[in-house]
């Protein structure tokens, strides 16, 4: 045994290496880099369906900021060009042949998905893509952010709309993308009628078709659980969509940044609409509280890349919409007048299980980004904490299946 002055002067030096070594990241994690973000631009669509960008002018000089997310090195494919890829997505529609693209795979920079404090503020970007700069419900990033004021988030702006943050030096553009504007949701606003519309496109099983007394939002119900596929997929296709728009805004941003690496992020619909233009540009996605958009990227005819291991989902146990439960007539969601059939996701999903661990009970009202930010993102995770995580693992969604109820084919009218 050693002698008990030996042992009273060891126990106080062990404890203070063990309270550092806890206290300071690995090796690995400082080998990771921390990008510094401010606000650059908001864009929003016009009434006549063009995107629109406007600047965030600095309050006094440029690149105050000093904002920051931790990165790490990520696998992606990205097609050829988008000219093949909107080829084989032609032909896939139009002559149901599928076309072998040459996905080209590199390693970019994206965001740490397995750092609680990059992810928590995400979160709080893509919460600010639903207000105004001047908004009571905006989250300050922190105390040297630039100000700004609001442009082209006027009350007749009704479609897609957020911001676009960058580094100082544009290595790195992160598009934040405005989910579904609700009353069940949120607070409703100019955007519902059209951010409704896509849910229900998007989301639903066979045109929002819950029973007779629904106005569906496409043709192509058949009767007896029959959906006529090819009428689905055009419906989908449509300009009222959200998803060309996003392409046109994420074209506009490559013209504007062409040597940036561009991440994109968003809530609910926003984050969806994420995860699609991550498939078809190939770029880093964290998308929080989503719907599954497994199924409308298919009936979009979007070419599978290789891997969509780049696209991040970010959802708990108790939200009813990532979870692909609310659905049937006498769901949350069904009263409100969506149809959020869908379940499955695609790349890998970090889920927090806040009904076993928190005894949260499922409500739609848990679906809210501020819900997110507040309740589990800003203090540490106790169940990933004991398994010397910082969040859940991400992983891809096994075994899983949605609108099997119903039979897709050639049902003429």
């Amino acid at each position: 045994m050693l002698p008990k002055a030996l042992t009273a002067l060891l126990i106080p030096l062990l404890d203070f290496f063990l309270d550092k070594a806890e206290q300071h990241p690995s090796y690995e994690e400082q080998l990771k880099p921390s990008l510094q973000f401010e606000l650059r631009h908001e864009h929003a669509v016009s009434p006549s369906a063009h995107v629109v960008f406007s600047d965030a002018p600095a309050a006094r000089t440029a690149f105050q900021a000093s904002y920051a997310l931790r990165a790490t090195n990520i696998t992606s494919y990205k097609p050829p060009s988008l000219g093949a890829f909107s080829n084989a997505r032609t032909r896939s529609m139009r002559d149901s042949q599928s076309v072998h693209l040459q996905w080209e795979e590199q390693e970019i920079l994206g965001p740490d998905v397995e750092s609680r404090e990059t992810l928590l503020e995400l979160a709080k970007m893509t919460n600010n893509a639903y207000v105004a700069r001047d908004d009571p419900a905006w989250y300050e990033l922190n105390e040297q952010w630039i100000k700004h004021y609001p442009v082209g988030w006027e009350p007749d702006a009704d479609g897609f709309r957020g911001y676009v943050f960058a580094t100082p030096d544009n290595s790195t553009i992160v598009l934040s993308i405005k989910g579904t504007s609700s009353a069940i949701f949120s607070g409703g606003g100019p955007t519902a009628k059209k951010d409704k519309l896509n849910d229900n496109l998007l989301f639903s099983c066979c045109c929002a078709r819950i029973d007779w007394t629904w106005t569906t939002v496409c043709g192509c119900y058949r009767g007896g659980w029959k959906c006529d596929q090819n009428c689905l997929e055009d419906a989908l296709i449509e300009d009222s969509l959200f998803y060309p728009i996003g392409t046109n805004l994420y074209n506009n941003l490559t013209y504007m940044y062409p040597t940036s690496n561009i991440w994109i992020i968003g809530h609910s619909l926003g984050g969806a609409l994420s995860s699609l233009l991550g498939v078809t540009f190939g770029v880093p996605v964290v998308a929080f509280e989503s719907p599954g958009e497994k199924t409308a990227s298919r009936r979009l005819h979007l070419p599978a890349p290789p891997s969509t291991q780049h696209i991040t989902h970010v959802y708990h146990t108790a939200d009813p919409i990532a979870m692909g439960t609310c659905n049937g007539i006498l769901s949350s969601c069904a009263l409100g007048g969506y149809a959020l059939e869908t379940r499955c996701h695609l790349g890998k999903s970090i889920v927090y299980d806040t009904v076993s661990n928190l005894s949260w009970s499922v409500d739609i009202r848990t679906h809210g980004i501020v819900n997110v930010i507040e309740n589990i993102l800003k203090e540490p995770w106790q169940p990933s904490l004991e398994v010397g995580r910082e969040v859940p693992p991400a992983e891809a969604e096994q075994e899983c299946v949605e609108c099997y109820g119903w039979e897709f084919g050639d049902f003429p009218p």
